[in-house]
């Protein structure tokens, strides 16, 4: 089914419950790195453009309960309605604003800690899932 194209501009927003992430608490731009593909005048956004270049660095987090702050990586997986199964551009598929993406924060070696009076205590959880969703002002080109 045809849903509406992401373009230059357009956001994406992630929510990973339990993780305090301020570089992606708000809805992030993307930028897409189609060199010919356009719609409504602005460059799409390709596979690969779903994950903005400010949140592919190590990101800090805290939890409710570990508040001396840590570090992790945020990866994406995109759902088969996140992305065009019939249009390409540049050889690689056109993003969709579909359903929601899966998330995943990893902390991996450097994780949040909580205090405590005999040292601080790391996150149990140092993984977290959670989603994530494209928002789109194109509310005109689709692409299935």
């Amino acid at each position: 089914m045809a849903d509406f194209i992401i373009r230059t501009g357009d956001t994406l927003l992630v929510t990973i419950p339990g993780a305090i992430i301020p570089s992606a608490m708000a809805p992030v731009p993307l930028r897409g790195a189609a060199l010919k593909g356009t719609a409504v005048r602005t460059a799409v956004c390709l596979e690969g453009d779903e994950l903005p270049t400010q949140l592919k660095v190590p990101l800090l987090y805290t939890t409710p309960v570990c508040t001396i702050p840590g570090t992790g990586t945020l990866t994406l997986t995109l759902g088969p309605t996140n992305k065009s199964s019939k249009l390409t551009c540049e050889g690689k598929a056109v993003l969709l604003k579909g359903g929601s993406l899966t998330a995943k924060f990893d902390a991996g070696s450097n994780p949040a800690k909580q205090p405590s009076p005999t040292g601080p205590i790391p996150d149990p959880m140092p993984v977290k899932n959670g989603t994530a969703v494209f928002i789109t002002t194109n509310a005109v080109c689709k692409a299935g």
